[in-house]
């Protein structure tokens, strides 16, 4: 059974840094401005507490038990972290914060591309790591390793992406909706024909792996149908994808969210955007929820209620102007 943080006296482990660091009870004494003896009281408070004995004399000093090893980089982040909140007051901007962010690729340079910038104008002596979304980012924010994530979940009842699938102990916002659209050549001959259903599933697809999944919600729904489209092609991400199928002398096509648009008409003005030839109802089961994601520990976390609002307002800032309508176009 956990025992109460507040039956802890925070003092004890300050001396369980420095005997980290020091391996030596005379010298931490020192370095504390305390005797040995109030040192080795410590100690011993410490050993009942944890029920370990933390640390076994050797020939070259103290040697740490393997959970007190385990514990040195928490302590030590703990201490810069009590150091900074002990040296604020009511002006004060936090430095040298890390700041480490899981966001999907293209999506994010499109409507965040000034946020690491932003970030640094804020937090001037800031790091910031901004990596792509991956099949494993949801991991590193519940392990700790990423303050907060972006990436598309599915609403499709049969999709295993869905908000509603994350573990309890992870926290969402919906920042915009989507749906998936056709990426096609403004050659391709499929352009000169009906628009329908039929039409599209008889040419192959270039597909991608998102999150470790080659089937979307799309192909629930032809499934359902009874219809299956062939996949020539499965690659890394939407960039892949588009650039393969603006690629001239084949008759693949491609699929990505609508949102993706804007990066499509600077890098591949030869690809033409067309609604999936579905009606509204089935239209609605495909729709993407673009969500923030982050562990309830941090729900209440100043730096990450920060990102958050920061997030949202750079969208809002960009969406007039870059997200584009799917309109239905009858053949």
């Amino acid at each position: 059974m956990a025992k109460p943080l507040h039956r802890l006296d925070l003092n004890l482990l300050i001396t369980m840094q420095t005997l980290l660091q020091e391996r030596s009870v005379t010298r931490t004494a020192k370095k504390l401005n305390l005797t040995p003896s109030a040192v080795s009281k410590s100690l011993a408070k410490l050993r009942d507490w944890f029920d370990d004995p933390l640390f076994v004399r050797a020939p070259n000093g103290l040697q740490p038990t393997q959970l007190s090893l385990s514990m040195e980089q928490e302590l030590g982040e703990l201490f810069i972290l009590a150091s900074q909140i002990a040296q604020r007051n009511g002006t004060t901007t936090p430095s040298g914060l890390t700041f480490q962010l899981m966001l999907e690729s293209p999506f994010h340079h499109i409507y965040f591309a000034e946020l690491g910038q932003t970030i640094r104008q804020h937090y001037p002596d800031s790091q910031v790591r901004i990596r792509n979304w991956q099949s494993h980012s949801l991991d590193s924010i519940v392990n700790g390793d990423s303050d907060i994530g972006f990436c598309g979940r599915e609403t499709h009842q049969r999709s295993q992406e869905t908000l509603d699938e994350l573990p309890y102990y992870i926290d969402h916002e919906v920042i915009y909706e989507d749906k998936p659209v056709v990426f096609i050549r403004d050659d391709h001959p499929l352009l000169s024909q009906a628009w329908t259903l039929d039409a599209l599933v008889k040419h192959e697809f270039i597909s991608i792996l998102w999150e470790e999944s080659e089937q979307f919600a799309f192909d629930e729904l032809l499934a359902s149908k009874g219809i299956t489209r062939r996949v020539s092609f499965t690659l890394s991400d939407f960039e892949q994808s588009l650039l393969m199928t603006a690629q001239p002398h084949h008759q693949q096509i491609t699929t990505a969210p609508s949102s993706i648009l804007p990066y499509v008409r600077e890098r591949f003005p030869n690809l033409v955007m067309r609604p999936l030839p579905l009606s509204d109802e089935e239209y609605q089961q495909l729709t993407i929820q673009y969500s923030l994601l982050w562990h309830k520990r941090n729900g209440h976390n100043p730096k990450t209620q920060w990102l958050r609002q920061t997030i949202r307002q750079l969208y809002q800032e960009k969406q007039p102007k870059y997200a584009p309508q799917i309109q239905k176009k009858t053949p």
